[in-house]
């Protein structure tokens, strides 16, 4: 299943989940994207979003104000919704609403190949991106291992180029996998400190010595973090 935490609060973008998109409130935009490759429900603790998710046919769940993070988030969701252990859920943010169908699923498919390891607690995404773009501090950045497991996720500049000569940075998308057990696992670990300082609620896991499988995929997709963000997203 989808979930798509979805608040009101954003520093940066007020509101910007109901944000317009071609005629359509961002969230509902987003979970039609992907809607044809599982179901889709909307994690909210805000009565204005649910009630617009449901004006167009998008299920919604009212959620507690007080999570931390929005994995915290579709975690109770999930309980809600009364989903098996074994059921692969995806995150996917609510300010992505040109995410392609295909994307989305490359990570159901990921969720599949690693979701019997013990150690394996998130499955994400990246994309290559350019150290023009990887300067900015709004597109986390992940270096990863020989295998395919980050190592760690930024929004400075990593891996730093001393040679001045490298330009594969590797974009990470706004996209979790995990099984319903993965999630309530993670959900019970402690808050790390690093995961406060860069604001990136992934680095819990690693934090405690979890993986992350990583994925490569292509992606004309950005998360809309700025109104300047929406307007680049709409050209």
């Amino acid at each position: 299943m989808i979930i798509i935490p979805a608040r009101m609060a954003s520093t940066r973008f007020p509101q910007k989940v109901l944000a317009d998109i071609n005629g359509l409130p961002m969230v509902v935009a987003t979970a039609k994207a992907v809607e044809q490759v599982d179901d889709v429900a909307v994690a909210t603790d805000t009565e204005v979003i649910a009630k617009t998710c449901e004006e167009y046919g998008i299920r919604a769940v009212m959620t507690s104000k007080e999570h931390q993070s929005g994995t915290d988030r579709i975690n109770e969701a999930a309980t809600r919704l009364g989903l098996d252990i074994n059921e692969i859920i995806i995150n996917v943010q609510a300010d992505e609403p040109f995410i392609e169908p295909e994307v989305v699923d490359r990570l159901k498919t990921l969720v599949q190949t690693h979701q019997n390891e013990s150690r394996t607690m998130i499955c994400s995404l990246y994309k290559t991106v350019s150290k023009d773009e990887a300067k900015d501090p709004n597109l986390v950045k992940v270096v990863t291992d020989e295998c395919g497991f980050a190592l760690y996720f930024s929004r400075s500049l990593i891996p730093y180029d001393r040679d001045e000569n490298f330009d594969h940075f590797k974009g990470h998308l706004g996209l979790y996998g995990f099984t319903r057990k993965m999630l309530e696992k993670f959900c019970t670990l402690p808050h790390a400190p690093l995961e406060h300082i860069e604001k990136l609620e992934q680095l819990r896991a690693l934090s405690h010595g979890y993986d992350i499988a990583m994925a490569e995929v292509k992606t004309e997709s950005f998360g809309i973090d700025t109104p300047e963000d929406l307007e680049k997203a709409l050209k």
